[in-house]
């Protein structure tokens, strides 16, 4: 379930007195209306129009979000000052179109108080912030802003976050090894750990009566559960309750669990059905232990409330322009087309069930991202934009067929020779100039694929 998070963005109307105030003032409430509808604002009674009215104004705020607006020309001290009370918290730099030009009076000049604030900013941060030109009213703007206040509950919502990882990468997937120091220092993201076989050892304690309501819970979801041998069937339920009673003692927003070949070996089950339940629960759960990517997972998770995929490029069409995303049947029930439901079958390689086998619904914004990593160690962003297909099952398991909005083959030899990692997500929602955002708010790299214009 979505983890509610106080959020606040504090409007900062800076200028000075000796402009066009009748004009200015309109446009103050004009942007408190708009800021107002999209999240919980901290607004000034009136505008800031002095250090000292700022001064007091930043003493009674305690943002997530700064939204630096130059209602009028104003130097680079107020943004100093902004900064020098919270150097840490992104900021959206938000300049006014001029209202009027008459070739008389110049109402506001905005726009050279955000080359002033700009410098300052930048000066005192080092790194990218948000920026916007236009009035309250213009539709382009409203967009503008909304992602970036988004993304700024993306980055809140980091530190509120645990990730855990279940069992280990197995050898030749390090990629996806998530260490603590890293998820806390580079995303505020707290890590726990816990070996596989803890939770397998839970699962096989637990009768069939403890585990009944699981079971008839996937009925709910599943076709052709059933078909599943009994025994599969059974040892789904109790490896489910394990996961869920684990995941809810300790407060786990995602999971990056080991699958092959333990859950085979070890307990004769496959863990992907499991999965593919969490995933439908608004828990994000990536298999192969891969830390980054259930990282991914639950970043479009929260923002969009719905479920997300996980799995492999496999397959390239240049004449469809088209990336075919697949992996062995972990997909969330609520993701499968609605001719076919949310099938039931075995492993595509151990023939072991149950696992989740349908092709993804189309859907016509989607985005494909990833955070990896660079060969230095720092991180990037992948990020795609594109359209899920109307297309059936590709292969044995679950997979979506996604026509990307730049050129797939393009996309496909450019990330390969960057050396990205073989798991990505696609969101069900145009998450694009969001992830940018957040890249930006983080300081790291962007690797963007969103077509012409």
């Amino acid at each position: 379930m979505k983890k509610e998070l106080e959020f606040q963005a504090a409007y900062l109307p800076v200028g000075v007195g000796t402009f066009h105030l009748e004009s200015a003032e309109k446009l103050f409430h004009a942007s408190v209306e708009m800021l107002e509808g999209m999240c919980e604002i901290a607004k000034p009674e009136e505008m800031l129009l002095s250090i000292d009215l700022l001064k007091e104004y930043l003493n009674a705020i305690h943002p997530d979000l700064l939204i630096i607006q130059n209602i009028t020309f104003a130097n680079g001290a107020y943004a100093s000052e902004i900064l020098h009370s919270f150097p840490d918290v992104p900021v959206l730099l938000w300049t006014l179109r001029e209202p009027v030009i008459d070739g008389g009076r110049l109402r506001l000049n905005s726009l050279t108080g955000a080359y002033s604030a700009a410098n300052a900013i930048r000066q005192m941060k080092n790194s990218p912030f948000a920026y916007v030109y236009g009035s309250p009213d213009e539709e382009k703007v409203q967009k503008e802003i909304r992602d970036v206040i988004e993304a700024a509950k993306l980055k809140k919502y980091m530190k509120h976050m645990t990730l855990a990882s279940i069992g280990h990468t197995p050898q030749g997937f390090g990629f996806g090894r998530a260490l603590d120091l890293d998820l806390l220092t580079s995303f505020g993201v707290h890590h726990e750990a816990i070996e596989a076989r803890e939770l397998i050892e839970r699962a096989k304690g637990y009768s069939d009566e403890e585990c009944a309501s699981y079971l008839e819970r996937a009925y709910g979801k599943m076709k052709g559960l059933e078909k599943t041998a009994a025994k599969n069937r059974l040892d789904f339920a109790r490896l489910l309750k394990a996961y869920e009673t684990w995941i809810g003692e300790n407060g786990i927003d995602a999971i990056a669990s080991r699958c092959w070949p333990d859950y085979f070996t070890s307990y004769g089950t496959p863990v992907c059905a499991v999965l593919a339940m969490l995933n439908d629960e608004g828990v994000a759960a990536a298999c192969e232990a891969d830390g980054y990517g259930a990282l991914s997972m639950a970043l479009g998770m929260y923002s969009t409330g719905k479920p997300v995929f996980f799995g492999d490029p496999v397959s390239l069409n240049e004449e469809e322009n088209t990336i075919s995303f697949w992996h062995c049947g972990t997909a969330a029930c609520s993701l499968a087309r609605s001719d076919t439901g949310a099938e039931v079958g075995e492993h595509c390689n151990r023939h072991i069930g149950p696992t989740m086998e349908f092709g993804c619904k189309a859907e016509k914004d989607v985005t494909i991202f990833r955070i990896g990593r660079n060969p230095d160690g720092t991180f990037r962003f992948f990020i795609a934009k594109g359209e899920a297909l109307d297309k059936p099952k590709q292969f044995l398991g679950t997979s979506v067929v996604v026509r990307t909005a730049d050129s797939a083959e393009k996309i496909v030899k450019e990330t390969v020779q960057m050396g990205f990692e073989p798991h990505y997500v696609v969101i069900y929602g145009d998450m694009v100039n969001v992830l940018k955002n957040l890249a930006d708010m983080l300081n790291m790299e962007a690797v963007v694929y969103e077509g012409e214009g």
